[in-house]
């Protein structure tokens, strides 16, 4: 059965997991939009850099974080200076290197789902007066909306699995830092078999459930005849 410190694991993750997702369709829905439209010179640069988390391991990622970030960094500064302390071993901490290592899977769908679109609809939309913050809002994210939810499976499902740089920046602090996948680890170090079990078999049925919804979306988007490059 899981334990106590397994349940607050698991709710740590979820918690975690709930607030990198919603940061990142308010912040990666507007850098998808201008991917998605831009022909800057940028483009290439800032999308590599929001593709880099896919290939760069993880501990590579939380080590620059955690020198960002700590009290000689640049980040850990101005925190300090703010009186927020510094990051690095605290639940905020999580959230900004998650944030991070979690953008490519949510921009990534909603910019392939804007492109998708074409220009069309929203010249329609101009030609019946309607402003850039109307064809926003009342065209263009409407038919990005299975996008948007393919995007927040990845980006919230993503979270959950995260180790290295979890472990890098949060360490293993019990009801702070301690999510679903270093508990485990922790268990599997204690040589606590049965726990790490498990806690394993309701990882998998959880992840079973995202993919399945996953899936379900894909489906949908199929039946729209729309192609996110999944």
């Amino acid at each position: 059965m899981l334990s106590s410190a397994d349940l607050a694991a698991i709710w740590l993750t979820l918690r975690l997991a709930t607030t990198v997702t919603l940061l990142l369709l308010l912040l990666g829905t507007p850098l998808a939009l201008w991917l998605a439209s831009t022909r800057s010179r940028l483009k290439g640069p800032v999308s590599a850099l929001v593709a880099l988390p896919l290939v760069l391991p993880p501990t590579v990622l939380g080590f620059y974080l955690l020198l960002f970030m700590g009290p000689s960094g640049p980040m850990g500064k101005l925190t300090e200076a703010l009186g927020l302390g510094t990051l690095p071993f605290t639940f905020w901490g999580l959230v900004v290197a998650s944030l991070l290592y979690s953008l490519p899977f949510v921009v990534q769908p909603i910019q392939n789902a804007i492109e998708a679109q074409g220009k069309r609809p929203a010249e329609v939309a101009a030609t019946l007066s309607a402003g850039p913050w109307d064809r926003f809002w009342h065209v263009t994210l409407p038919l990005a909306k299975p996008g948007i939810l393919t995007a927040s499976v990845l980006g919230f499902a993503h979270t959950v699995g995260e180790f290295g740089v979890v472990l890098m920046i949060g360490g293993n602090i019990p009801g702070e830092t301690r999510v679903a996948s270093v508990q485990i680890y922790d268990h599997v170090e204690a040589l606590e078999y049965t726990q790490a079990h498990w806690l394993s078999a309701t990882m998998i049925l959880f992840s079973f459930a995202v993919l399945l919804l996953l899936y379900r979306l894909q489906q949908r988007k199929s039946a729209t005849g729309l192609r996110y490059g999944l």
